[in-house]
């Protein structure tokens, strides 16, 4: 890139730059949040207080409200299912669907049937 290019690019940036600045000047919005910053400044100026001061008056408490919400959910326990195979008169009984024998019968009578051998 020519040296008159680059100086193009950054010219143009910079225009850019100042008409997003005016825009934001004249924005009520950030207008009030200034006020709101130079007001809070001059507070805490008067009491001799900092930030962390007013973070600390208005939560009191900062790490108990994230530790309440860290703390680990207890699980339902699982119940146990009992399976009888009609063809062998077989029983199993398992908290979940990862039992080795169960696995076979759904291989081998499919998913559904095994599913309907399910005693309440």
């Amino acid at each position: 890139m020519s040296r008159l290019a680059e100086f193009r690019a950054a010219e143009k940036a910079l225009q850019e730059q100042l008409a997003q600045l005016e825009s934001l000047k004249n924005d009520a919005g950030l207008k009030k949040e200034i006020e709101f910053e130079e007001k809070l400044q001059a507070l805490m100026k008067t009491y001799g207080k900092g930030l962390r001061d007013i973070i600390s008056i208005l939560d009191p408490n900062p790490g108990k409200a994230s530790a309440v919400a860290a703390a680990p959910k207890q699980r339902r326990a699982r119940v146990v299912k009992v399976y009888h195979n009609p063809h062998t008169g077989e029983l199993i009984e398992t908290k979940g669907g990862n039992h080795r024998g169960l696995k076979a019968w759904k291989e081998q009578y499919g998913a559904a049937t095994v599913d309907s051998w399910l005693r309440g």
